[in-house]
């Protein structure tokens, strides 16, 4: 490890300004460029509006922001590897950074943390250099500013150990939502961040393994690497608006400011203006439901009773009723209901079209459409083929007990049916009230009708929780595009909370998705993560206790009080003294008293879920247990862990990711019994 000099410091500081003021001009050059005006009306005008777009997006994408360095590393290749020479060595030199800078002169000062040539920053070793004679990483204050470097030879000796600068930018303390890891980024990690783009992958990661990080490096590094096979879309499905929160600022740190972040019912985008009970949501939700919507539609499909006749002035042709009952056999199949209803129509008019050939007429395509779209074919259609919408299926099946019945036949039970109708049937399907449940059967009806556009790729984190149908409604619109799947089968919370990875793939549409594990933690202490996982027996017996790289002491603390309000209150406000963030959870019934006395205390505290900006207007957050995953704080006071148990189905689930939120430190309060698992000795 080099040594901390100033004038080295001095030098790389200076370099530091200087990629900045390089920045600062790439970006007042893309701005400041003249757009010629074309004349109104011509194709030239659509082309500039298109320039002046993507000029204003590649001017965001060049913003300096503050407090986030441009570079955290430096590679020194052996000489002749690279071409970009720093001035005063023999070793080509690479600046390793969140985006690339050059000079006026065209020269890379940063270069891309994504491109091939930085890879080496994070794979190079003393057995596999690569090339690379010497690693440099360098260490910033709050504020950006340079404050230390760490030299690691690559060549001519075995390494230095551990990053000691590394180590300490994964501990170090830290409010508000989460930040990039991009220089922090361990081998395995870097396997899955650079894995290409097919085929899909899942990455099943335990608490502080970096799961969520690595997926959103993912889509920035394929973002950068694959930028011709994304132009259809790219987007992030989350499990709620504040974990989206959380997340938000990621990808604009890593110079990514166009993809769409939404929850999985945003991402369905339907209106909902009902509830279900939780066990009809349940039913709803199961993936027996995508037979039962299958059945429903076409059993609107009926044979004809009588011959098709069409009459074309004084003439008459006649199709028989037993070939179109053939031809809507032949298209039922294999087709969309949408889409077949139209070829249905198109196949009767070529049989007319070809009764008019035999009678010596030379029709043409214009012909063709106007039988097509005839009255008597509407009129038939009508009848053996009605146009639906989404809606008016799904009002008929939970309003119609016969109808349910037929189309639910052998894979839901009478109870079951009866909890899947309405109790007070809506008079239409425009009066209805769709609750979120129903949202994601229209989405399933709506792609049966008609086909669903696919995006590029989708990243969807904390899936274990989807349900079937609603892992239908993402397959769909990444049929043709790519996933990174993001999840932990110990988290799962939600009544489908998925048991193995394989089956939910499956109902993803993307049963061939490389599945990967990551099982080591850096961020939550070995201390803390052996607590938690106390509760694997019982709620996931086939995954193994994760790890952790961290040793820290006295991270974990278990206070037993009779008087849990006061001693949360004083916890609190102990922990408050210290560095970081510090999350309050407790079950959701409980967690708006706890914040109000903690604000009648005097102490400034913010709560999810009510704050919009709570993960950044307060350092103290109240967090109601069904909103903590995927959240992290430096510090987390548990109040009542029993409660979080007893508060839903799937509480002991609950309560492990309750207890792998914080990274520094966990206490534990309570005045009630500890779960088994909690109370028994390690």
């Amino acid at each position: 490890m080099g040594s901390v000099g100033a004038a080295e410091i001095a030098a790389e500081t200076e370099y530091l300004t200087a990629a900045r003021a390089a920045l600062h001009r790439m970006r007042a050059d893309v701005l400041e460029t003249e757009t010629p005006e074309f004349v109104s009306g011509t194709d030239e005008v659509w082309f500039n509006t298109m320039y002046r777009l993507a000029r204003a997006r590649r001017g965001e994408d060049l913003v300096d922001l503050p407090g986030v360095p441009l570079f955290f590393g430096r590679l020194d290749y052996e000489p002749g590897t690279v071409h970009e020479r720093g001035p005063g060595t023999d070793a080509d030199r690479v600046y390793v950074g969140r985006r690339h800078v050059r000079d006026e002169a065209g020269t890379p000062l940063v270069v891309d943390w994504r491109a091939p040539v930085s890879m080496p920053f994070y794979r190079a070793t003393p057995q596999d250099p690569q090339g690379v004679r010497l690693r440099r990483r360098y260490g910033f204050s709050d504020t950006a500013q340079l404050t230390a470097y760490e030299d690691e030879p690559l060549t001519g000796g075995t390494g230095v150990g551990p990053s000691a600068l590394v180590a300490a930018e994964i501990e170090r303390p830290r409010s508000g939502p989460m930040r990039d890891i991009v220089a922090t980024i361990q081998p395995d990690q870097d396997e899955l961040v650079r894995a290409p783009l097919q085929p899909s992958i899942c990455v099943q990661g335990a608490p502080g393994t970096g799961k969520t990080a690595v997926g959103l490096h993912r889509l920035a590094y394929l973002l950068y690497t694959e930028p011709n096979r994304l132009t259809g879309g790219v987007t992030v499905v989350g499990p709620n608006r504040s974990f989206l929160a959380y997340i938000r600022h990621v990808l604009p740190a890593l110079g990514e400011v166009s993809v769409l972040q939404k929850t999985i019912d945003e991402f369905i985008d339907r209106p909902v203006t009902g509830a279900d009970p939780a066990d009809t949501a349940r039913l709803k939700g199961d993936a027996r439901m995508a037979q039962v919507l299958h059945r429903a539609l076409w059993s609107h499909v009926t044979e004809p009773g009588d011959d098709f006749v069409y009459v074309h002035g004084a003439t008459r042709y006649r199709v028989a009723r037993g070939r179109v009952a053939q031809t809507m056999a032949d298209l039922r199949h294999g087709t969309r209901y949408g889409a077949g209803r139209d070829a249905v129509a198109q196949r009767l008019a070529g049989l007319v079209l070809a009764q008019m050939e035999r009678r010596g007429a030379t029709p043409d395509d214009r012909e063709l459409a106007a039988v097509a779209r005839s009255r008597p074919v509407r009129q038939l259609l009508d009848v053996v083929w009605p146009k639906l919408s989404a809606e008016q299926v799904l009002h008929r099946l939970l309003a119609d007990p016969d109808v349910l019945a037929a189309a639910a036949d052998g894979l839901f039970t009478a109870a079951e049916q009866a909890a899947l109708r309405w109790p007070r049937p809506y008079r239409s399907a425009k009066s209805a009230k769709w609750s979120a449940a129903d949202a994601v059967l229209l989405d399933e009806l709506a792609g049966l009708i008609d086909r669903t556009p696919s995006l590029s790729h989708v990243m969807v984190d904390e899936a274990q929780d989807l349900s079937p149908m609603q892992c239908r409604a993402l397959g769909r619109r990444c049929a043709t595009g790519s996933l990174t799947v993001l999840g932990d089968i110990a988290q799962g919370t939600s009544a489908w909370a998925a048991d193995d990875w394989p089956t939910l793939l499956r109902h993803l549409g993307k049963p061939d998705t490389r599945l990967a594990v990551l099982d080591r933690g850096f961020r939550v202490p070995a201390q803390i993560i052996g607590y938690a996982a106390r509760l694997l027996p019982a709620i996931a017996p086939d995954l193994a206790a994760p790890t952790s790289v961290r040793r820290a002491g006295g991270a974990l603390h278990v206070t037993a009080t009779g008087a849990l309000v006061d001693t949360v209150l004083a916890v609190c406000r102990d922990r408050l003294t210290q560095a970081g963030s510090v999350g309050l959870i407790a079950a959701d019934a409980d967690i708006a008293a706890l914040y109000r006395r903690l604000r009648d205390t005097g102490l400034d505290a913010a709560l999810l879920g009510d704050q919009e900006d709570a993960l950044e207007s307060s350092r103290l957050v109240c967090v109601p247990a069904s909103l903590a995953k995927g959240l992290e704080f430096d510090t987390v006071v548990v109040a009542e862990p029993g409660r979080i148990v007893a508060a839903e189905p799937r509480g002991l689930h609950r309560l492990y990711v309750v207890l792998t939120r914080a990274v520094s430190a966990l206490h534990v309060v309570h005045a009630e019994p500890l779960p088994e698992a909690l109370a028994t000795p390690a």
